[in-house]
């Protein structure tokens, strides 16, 4: 990320204990390193601690400060609440969650199976669920406000064919930012949500691209004929997590370039008109994705 064009003043965030899950890599890399930047105190977790201690290394060599990886599975509850635990025990409650972490891939929704759809429903509803419920229910306890983010995409606003699983989960927890907005509200707790267009990650390209075969090119489809900037994110996910936007509450925004309202920003065009052939092509790309990732978490 191109960290000097951050718009906001050196210190923002200073005194912020931020958890941001799926930080190691990808968009949650990105916004790790702004709100650190910002003299944020960050926690990063992932299933893969090498992948979490090698980010917090080259963050914090960058930018001091403090960034502390947590090896955790967000879909195992008991798992979740020992994490919160620990960081509880270390210095006291967050100030903030962002709830990035996310698992997606393409597929036509007759050829998923059971395990294909808990895969990414485990992670996306059910994980960033007990991520919030956990820590909310400290800060009750505590009588502590704090800022929740989740990263959507606008699948959550007009469907998303082709990755039905992921639409639905965060669908659901679109939901949840609207609904504990007001619930929670009371405590002095904000939730909001940021709907991504296309922000290229080796991640994204290799599930819902492979082969480039996935579609959704930015310069053929967006209105601005680009793709989204790291910095562009992070700026945005800086206002609703920083100070001074204590009053926005309750709302998911998208940041994509108008290719929502151009094109629908989902898959249907690309992927629609593919056939056995292909789609058999692309299932075997991400199979050997997903064993090179299952690969490096046991090493």
């Amino acid at each position: 990320m191109e960290i000097d064009r951050l718009m906001f003043r050196d210190g923002l965030m200073q005194g912020q204990r931020i958890l941001v899950t799926g930080g190691g890599t990808g968009l949650g890399r990105e916004m790790s390193e702004a709100f650190l930047k910002l003299g944020a105190e960050v926690h990063i977790c992932g299933r893969r601690q090498a992948k979490l201690d090698e980010t917090a290394a080259e963050l914090m060599a960058r930018h001091g400060g403090k960034v502390t990886g947590h090896a955790c599975d967000i879909r195992d509850a008991d798992a979740v609440h020992a994490m919160i635990d620990a960081i509880w025990a270390e210095g006291g409650a967050l100030t903030g969650v962002v709830n990035n972490a996310a698992g997606n891939f393409v597929s036509r929704t007759e050829d998923l199976s059971v395990n294909g759809f808990n895969a990414i429903a485990d992670i996306v509803f059910r994980g960033s669920f007990y991520v919030t419920l956990d820590l909310g229910k400290r800060l009750i306890a505590e009588g502590k406000g704090a800022s929740f983010l989740s990263i959507l995409t606008t699948w959550v606003w007009n469907g998303g064919p082709f990755v039905v699983p992921s639409a639905m989960s965060k669908s659901a927890i679109n939901t949840m930012t609207q609904s504990l907005a007001v619930e929670w509200g009371r405590y002095g707790m904000r939730f909001n949500a940021i709907a991504p267009g296309l922000f290229p990650t080796d991640g994204m390209s290799a599930r819902l691209s492979p082969g480039g075969q996935g579609g959704n090119s930015a310069d053929r489809m967006n209105p601005m004929g680009r793709h989204g900037e790291m910095h562009e994110l992070a700026n945005l996910a800086v206002f609703l997590m920083g100070p001074g936007a204590e009053w926005v509450n309750g709302q998911t925004i998208a940041i994509d370039g108008a290719g929502y309202q151009a094109n629908s920003g989902n898959f249907y065009q690309a992927l629609a008109p593919l056939g056995d052939a292909e789609w058999e092509q692309m299932r075997a790309m991400i199979k050997g994705t997903n064993a090179r990732d299952k690969a490096e978490r046991s090493t």
